[in-house]
């Protein structure tokens, strides 16, 4: 399993796609875990936004560095990267 950061101007409502789980974590940023591949998590994400939106997306290795995120965020990520 692969845990992705995801971040989009316009987040989605309905967070339904290839992933076991998505949290939002700070507006307009998402925490994903997917068996699936980085292509398919990025065009999920894609088709659920309006046009103009915009969206980055990236796979993490590590435990990334953060503040001030929902409560929970670093335990969730602890649980996914090794």
């Amino acid at each position: 399993m692969t845990a992705y950061l995801a971040w989009t101007s316009d987040p989605p409502h309905d967070l339904e796609g290839p992933w076991t789980e998505a949290r939002t974590i700070a507006p307009g940023l998402l925490a994903l875990d997917s068996t699936e591949s980085l292509s398919a998590v990025y065009h999920a994400l894609k088709w659920s936004l309006p046009h103009d939106a915009a969206l980055i997306v990236a796979p993490l290795d590590q435990m990334p560095k953060s503040r001030g995120m929902a409560p929970g965020t670093t335990t969730w990520f602890r649980d996914r990267i090794t």
